[in-house]
């Protein structure tokens, strides 16, 4: 009774909510049916209810064969690289954006490192390409300028994690800035008016007042972002790999792309997709409860 009042209290509110909920369950959770086919040898033409089941056999699969190690180690590598050095760069740029007092400069910082952010991954992977060219790439020309041999980049192995991390900075740290912006702007002035009358420094000040008041925020993203630290989408290394980078390159979703829609073994890609899921999944619970314990804060 109590939430049928609520409910119809909240009525309006709800039906703003509606389109989100009808989203989710059409596009997020209608799909979790397909993943039965997992434990099955699908068959495009018997169908996901008529196809013979098979248990485990995919999964047995995938874990004895030689690309299960790699997979898992590239993976890892890429996502921990990415995590490590790409979560710091938004919230240092967000504190320094707060700490100038330049307007227009700082505006243009704001609009230059934002402007990533509406270009597609098939864009930013081109522009990337485009820089690292040996023969017209802006870098290799620098470099060739400074008197030093030019790089093949995207065919060197060992080139190909500082290039992924690197674009993915570039493209992403615009837009996450603005969480901590937002962030920062909900903190109480009369902090730092209150820290000035005391003699307090600008950078005593960030330190003391802002970074700890970011600090929530700084968790909740941390969480989320290592919950996603294993699933890196295929779209950009697919768009940066080479036959030559593949033992470095080669990850989760690049595998379930070419084992599923290229080589249209759709079971047992949904055995490797189901994997890193759960891999995520308890990742993702690992994280909250490590945040909750040291400081308090999680997602639930």
């Amino acid at each position: 009774m109590r939430t049928l009042k609520h409910m119809k209290r909240d009525r309006q509110l709800l039906l703003l909510f509606l389109p989100c909920l009808i989203f989710y369950i059409i596009f997020r959770y209608g799909p979790l049916y397909g993943l039965i086919i997992a434990f099955k040898d699908y068959s495009v033409f018997e169908g996901i209810i008529g196809s013979k089941w098979v248990g485990l056999k995919h999964f047995v699969r995938f874990f004895s064969s030689n690309d299960f190690l790699l997979l898992f180690k590239n993976t890892l590598a890429l996502g921990f690289f990415a995590l490590i050095f790409g979560f710091p760069v938004p919230i240092l740029l967000a504190i320094s954006l707060n700490e100038l007092r330049v307007k227009w400069l700082k505006k243009s910082i704001q609009t230059f490192t934002y402007l990533p952010s509406f270009l597609s991954v098939v864009i930013v992977s081109s522009m990337v390409i485009d820089f690292l060219s040996p023969s017209s790439g802006l870098i290799n020309k620098l470099i060739a300028a400074l008197g030093f041999e030019k790089i093949y980049f995207l065919i060197m192995p060992e080139w190909f994690r500082t290039i992924y991390v690197a674009s993915d900075i570039w493209a992403l740290m615009g837009y996450e800035a603005i969480i901590y912006l937002a962030a920062i702007a909900g903190i109480s002035p009369t902090l730092y008016e209150a820290a000035k009358v005391d003699g307090s420094s600008r950078l005593r000040s960030m330190w003391h007042i802002t970074i700890p008041s970011l600090m929530p925020t700084i968790l909740i993203l941390f969480i989320m972002k290592t919950g996603n630290m294993i699933r890196i989408g295929y779209e950009k290394v697919l768009l940066l790999y080479t036959p030559t980078t593949y033992e470095v390159a080669d990850v989760f979703s690049t595998y379930v792309y070419r084992k599923g829609l290229v080589e249209a073994n759709y079971s047992y890609a949904a055995a490797v997709g189901m994997f890193e899921a759960l891999v995520a999944m308890i990742m993702l619970l690992s994280a909250n409860f490590i945040s909750r314990k040291a400081g308090g804060k999680g997602l639930w």
